[in-house]
């Protein structure tokens, strides 16, 4: 069996046996829970690792502290909110409702579910496997890693990054899929997806390795598009593109990265497919200081820019370039936690809102920012936007709060049914628990939520009406088992990959 070499202090080598660590995993879950077809050269078939989602409840929070994230509304102390059937009845203080389960919010903040608004889902099974040296950092890793998942894998993954979300109070993602290597991969997300009880777009994507002389499966996503209600959830779930744009990054054999341009005859036929569809677009452009540079100042000659186009990073985007963007009417996403550590440069977001454009906040990748915490990422984009101001005061923590909620919200163009806690908005909300050492006493709550908690904090996630995470478990997942799976994978791939560090 492989070995990972992993340094441990200058000139010294832990060798680490995979295999022994595993069965140490596999031991956890539950007993006979996951034991794995092995029979296929390489291949694993999981069994459902999640249970039944619970049904809509008809609920009553009595006494929480709320975040409405509604300008009229604003906070309100000691206050209920009401929700049946998957939407909020009533919000404010000492409310009735008859015959339902009333649960004691005292002492609790209750915000909206918070919205992820670009993530690759289907790498959570690379969680730290980013290296430190060109030839296995995360382009490379992800690529080689990625040609060798099965459509089980990506089942997996999934599994792993929705309960991770679920846990963290994401009740909102954005699953953007450039792993499709065959249409069974994208068919294994999007049932991951669906089982996890999630509100979300799926946004379907060719695989890092297909060449940009190839299109997409456009006959697969037509086919997903016609019978989308089949595959929605119930409504919860959207269809979208993860288009490549005009000019897409090209990984060399010993990692080295270009971004080489698309021919027109490819990514126009994919954005042309996409628009007759009516799905929305998103695509990486302008990267880095140093990356992919001049993208969104091609898409505005050649009239590619509209509303429903959504630009992830936009690191090296010119002023102009934004200005552009903002005119479309475009909105943005920034990964902080992945832009600084890929070395891509800062996030400009402030520049962003002060151009007037709809902003959201994303993971990315746990391959290389390590966890969905968004309260790490509303934390962290606050403290670069003031350290680049050199303002304590430049972005505040409501407007923080803002950008993972009611703003996100409007990037994923629903900001008509979440966001912000008001009567006839879905129920989409979380309730973090103050009662903890982290948190302690009680100051100003949108300070605690943005500087202070974490997802250990989040005693409660509810998504259209169901509760999916109560009293700090979730209620849906077996997570000993989705770990345990995770493991199986995560060993599966590092095999047929021939990965090492």
């Amino acid at each position: 069996m492989p070995q990972v070499d992993l340094p441990k202090g200058k000139g010294t080598m832990l060798r680490l046996d995979r295999r022994s660590f595993l069965g140490g995993a596999l031991r956890v879950a539950a007993s006979g829970a996951l034991i794995p077809n092995m029979e296929l050269a390489g291949a694993v078939t999981y069994p459902n690792v999640t249970g039944k989602l619970p049904e809509r409840e008809h609920i009553l929070f009595k006494g929480a502290y709320i975040i409405t994230m509604d300008q009229q509304l604003g906070d309100i102390e000691s206050a209920d909110i009401h929700i049946r059937n998957g939407a909020i009845i009533a919000v404010g203080r000492n409310l009735v409702a008859p015959g339902a389960r009333v649960i004691n919010a005292a002492g609790n903040i209750v915000t909206p579910g918070l919205v992820e608004t670009h993530w690759h889902l289907w790498t959570a099974l690379m969680r730290g496997m980013a290296g430190d040296e060109p030839c296995c950092g995360y382009f490379p890793t992800s690529a080689k890693v990625g040609n060798a998942y099965t459509a089980d894998d990506m089942h997996v993954a999934v599994k792993l990054a929705t309960a991770e979300a679920l846990n963290s109070g994401i009740t909102t993602v954005h699953d953007w899929c450039h792993n499709i290597r065959t249409p069974a991969h994208a068919d294994e997300d999007l049932r991951a997806l669906r089982e996890s009880g999630l509100r979300g777009r799926f946004s379907y994507g060719p695989a890092r390795s297909t060449p940009i002389t190839q299109i997409s499966d456009l006959e697969h996503l037509t086919r997903l598009a016609r019978d989308w209600p089949s595959s929605s959830a119930d409504n919860l779930l959207s269809l979208g593109l993860a288009w490549r744009g005009v000019q897409y990054l090209v990984i060399a054999p010993d990692g080295t990265t270009t971004f080489n341009p698309i021919p027109e005859a490819v990514f126009k036929k994919e954005y042309d497919a996409a628009r007759v569809l009516g799905l929305p677009i998103t695509l990486h452009c302008n990267v880095g200081a140093n990356f992919d540079r001049g993208h969104v100042a091609t898409l505005e000659r050649l009239g590619l820019l509209y509303p429903d186009l959504n630009l992830v990073h936009m690191i090296s985007s010119t002023p102009e370039e934004i200005a552009a963007a903002v005119k479309a009417g475009c909105s943005i996403s920034s990964t902080p936690f992945t832009e600084m550590r890929t070395g891509y440069g800062f996030p400009k977001v402030q520049q962003f809102l002060d151009a007037g454009a709809r902003v959201g906040l994303g993971v990315d990748t746990t391959a290389i920012a390590g966890d969905a915490n968004m309260f790490e990422i509303m934390k962290g984009i606050q403290n670069v936007t003031n350290a680049t101001a050199m303002s304590e005061y430049k972005m505040s923590a409501r407007k923080a709060l803002a950008l993972a909620t009611i703003e996100g919200a409007r990037v994923m163009n629903l900001e008509d049914q979440i966001g912000s806690l008001i009567p006839g908005k879905r129920a989409d909300l979380i309730m973090i628990n103050t009662n903890s050492i982290n948190l302690g006493m009680f100051t100003e709550a949108a300070h605690m939520v943005v500087s202070a908690a974490q997802p250990a904090n989040v005693d409660t996630v509810i998504v259209d009406g169901r509760i999916l995470k109560e009293k700090g478990r979730l209620t849906a997942v077996d997570v000993r088992a989705v770990i345990a799976a995770a493991s199986v994978a995560n060993e599966g791939l590092r095999d047929r990959a021939h990965w090492s560090t």
